[in-house]
């Protein structure tokens, strides 16, 4: 497992200096020069999606090319890391020790509330939970929540409050009334951890939405789209080694 920060790269401002993004604007050669530099200094091989804010999930394997279009991924292969690209939106790693499965989601608001999926069907976490099914990894699966804007600074309107809690009454509690009138400061990394109480036995570690973990409020450690707008992306992964 891994997660990146912005630090030691080779973009220029406002990259700097750790991209890994292909997609946002900044030099090809600054971009892959990164993307190798993270590969050696891994025992496995990384595999970048294209991500959108849907709720595909893909199975990766040893020769899975770059650019494959989807927000999870999973593999049951040694050697390949499933790789997820995030600058305020929370990475999730699946670990599943009895049926040797790895799996890694971006996930942002829409991702999770479903608006990215097909209708009825749930978001991003409920499409890798009905992998995790198929392959009878639910019962023993491990998840990590990585760094993601914080719920003092991610603030949102009504449209996304109504998104989740017209589904679950729960979520409620992952939004606070924001300053702005008709605003919410919302809870990223609870709005996951709830989703995931709902499986039953999943052990969960990492973000617990302090500011810590807070890519807004942490400008020299992680890239924010929320802060600047035009920045690069940092990286979580996980993989099978034996």
């Amino acid at each position: 497992m891994f997660c990146t920060t912005r630090v030691g790269g080779f973009s220029l401002p406002p990259y700097d200096s750790f991209n890994l993004g292909d997609h946002v604007g900044d030099n090809p050669q600054s971009v892959f020069d990164n993307r190798q530099l993270l590969a050696q200094q891994l025992p496995v091989r990384p595999v970048f999606m294209r991500q959108v804010h849907g709720c595909v999930v893909a199975q990766l394997h040893h020769d899975t090319p770059d650019g494959q279009l989807a927000d999870a991924c999973f593999t049951l292969d040694t050697g390949v890391a499933c790789t997820i690209m995030v600058a305020d939106c929370l990475p999730l790693l699946f670990y599943s020790p009895s049926k040797h499965l790895v799996a890694a989601v971006h996930a942002g608001w829409r991702g999770l509330a479903g608006l990215g999926g097909e209708g009825g069907q749930g978001g991003v976490l409920e499409a890798v939970q009905r992998v995790l099914t198929s392959h009878g990894a639910l019962d023993d699966v491990q998840v990590w929540l990585g760094p993601c804007i914080g719920p003092q600074a991610f603030e949102v309107g009504d449209d996304v409050r109504q998104a989740f809690v017209s589904h679950d009454a729960a979520a409620q509690a992952a939004f606070q009334s924001a300053p702005r009138a008709g605003k919410y400061l919302c809870d990223l990394a609870l709005l996951a951890r709830l989703r995931l109480a709902t499986w039953g036995g999943v052990q969960v570690q990492g973000n617990d939405s302090t500011p810590l973990w807070c890519t807004y409020s942490n400008p020299t450690v992680f890239f924010s789209y929320r802060r600047v707008g035009v920045c690069g992306r940092f990286a979580a992964g996980i993989a099978l080694t034996h």
